[in-house]
């Protein structure tokens, strides 16, 4: 049985994710290591205590020494272990609902870990190959915080001081997710008056689920119309994605972020290749962003492993999903949600409000559905030659699924990596266009 999905191993606490999992992960990640210190640190899910004490145990037993960094978003994490450890585990299930639970593993560069060696780790896991310390060599745990460093290194890569200038009102949801500990006061520490809902730790989500969604950020929106803040800013669980609210309440539409910080990112100096990089579901609005700069856009599979990976090797300027999560790499090759909110603010001080800087975004309209089958992947593989051999398609590519382009729009068919079903996508100037090009994607899946 497969454990390790596109984000590490989920499942609901205590059924799947038992504390017996967790402690052979521990062990096979030990194992793996060989040697060295492993930080760990946990969302604010009920079941963290029980996952992350068997968790410990396992990496204590293969001889790793353990620094626990407590309640800190999964990008925090990262960034100590990129500093201080040889490997990092964040006992997180991120956007996932109350009852599940996960989770991540990090390498010792603070990026997350590959497939390829989650594979080599899940191999371990299924042969109980385990290192085992002796009685004398057993691990040790500390504690450190993680938290004060990664904020004064997201602080020092933006404009603080014209950031503190312009006396910003913000308001946050922080879901009652890891992003409490850090965003209201990462922002306080930025001349912002702060406007916080659902910033108290609890791990039972009692406001709404973790993932921050249009439908559940409604009182998020009426905060910020009601208070006349400048924007608002809500986070999943593990804080390591953030969406954002106009000055007017209105939701912005993800993709439609993506493109507008593709945009100041390309527009500012760099020393680094003008790429950016993103996975096939993104949509044109940062193509378009990026030909306007004279910078090129590389597709990738869907997830952030991905991105982050084809970021180092192009020494991309920018990377992103359009789901909240963007990765600036002069701070760190991860998707951090308080960084993107600072790089936001920044944009904001120069005086022009969120709502009209996104008039700098081209709009396009997408359409998306999913269609359950018993083999998604057996069913994706058999229509790429019917779509590449339609006279209309200009190109089809693969990185991820099938992907169809035509001269106005796209249709991406992608088998889902963790549910019998297949994902459609589509995208067009015109909204009729694009439900039209949903519907061929679904109407192959069911010749």
């Amino acid at each position: 049985m497969a454990l390790f999905g596109t984000n590490g191993v989920r499942g609901i606490a205590n059924e799947f994710l038992t504390p017996e999992l967790a402690l052979g992960l521990g062990l096979s990640f030990g194992t793996f290591l060989g040697e060295g210190t492993v930080a760990v640190g946990t969302d604010t899910r009920e079941s963290r205590h029980m996952l992350k004490a068997a968790a410990i145990s396992g990496l204590l037993s293969a001889g790793m020494q353990v620094v626990d960094v407590g309640i800190v978003p999964t990008p925090c994490l990262q960034h100590f272990v990129r500093e201080h450890a040889d490997g990092g585990l964040m006992v997180t299930a991120s956007h996932n609902p109350r009852e599940y639970n996960g989770i991540k593993l990090i390498a010792g560069d603070g990026t997350e870990l590959s497939h390829e060696d989650e594979q080599r780790i899940e191999q371990i896991y299924h042969e109980a190959r385990y290192k085992r310390a002796g009685w004398s060599g057993c691990g040790h745990i500390a504690s450190a915080d993680a938290i004060t460093p990664y904020l004064d290194a997201i602080i020092e890569r933006v404009d603080a001081e014209r950031i503190r200038r312009a006396r910003f009102t913000v308001a946050v949801d922080t879901g009652c997710g890891a992003g409490s500990l850090t965003l209201p006061f990462l922002l306080r520490r930025l001349g912002c008056r702060v406007l916080a809902l659902n910033a108290q730790v609890d791990g039972t989500f009692p406001a709404r689920n973790p993932e921050p969604v249009e439908e559940v950020l409604g009182e998020l929106s009426a905060v910020v119309k009601e208070s006349g803040a400048d924007i608002g800013i809500a986070q999943d669980g593990d804080a390591d994605r953030a969406v954002f609210v106009d000055e007017r309440g209105k939701f912005v539409d993800e993709d439609s972020m993506l493109a507008l910080v593709a945009d100041h990112v390309l527009s500012q100096p760099s020393r680094r290749q003008k790429v950016v990089v993103t996975p096939v579901s993104s949509s044109l609005r940062v193509v378009d962003v990026a030909k306007r700069h004279g910078a090129r856009v590389e597709w990738t599979g869907v997830g952030s492993i991905y991105v982050e990976q084809k970021m180092l090797e192009l020494d991309a300027v920018f990377g992103g999903e359009g789901n909240g999560g963007f990765i600036f790499p002069d701070h760190q090759y991860c998707r951090d949600g308080a960084m993107a909110a600072a790089v936001v603010l920044e944009m904001l001080s120069a005086g022009t409000p969120l709502s009209e800087l996104l008039n700098r975004v081209p709009q396009y309209h997408s359409a998306k559905t999913k269609v359950s089958l018993d083999n998604p992947r057996q069913a994706v593989e058999g229509i790429k030659p019917v779509l590449a051999s339609m006279p209309e398609v200009q190109r089809v590519e693969t990185v991820d699924g099938v992907k169809a382009w035509f001269e106005d729009g796209w249709v991406l068919i992608r088998p889902s990596g963790t549910e019998p079903l297949v994902r459609v996508f589509a995208e067009s100037k015109s909204e009729e266009r694009a439900e039209q090009l949903m519907r061929l994607g679904v109407s192959m899946l069911q010749r």
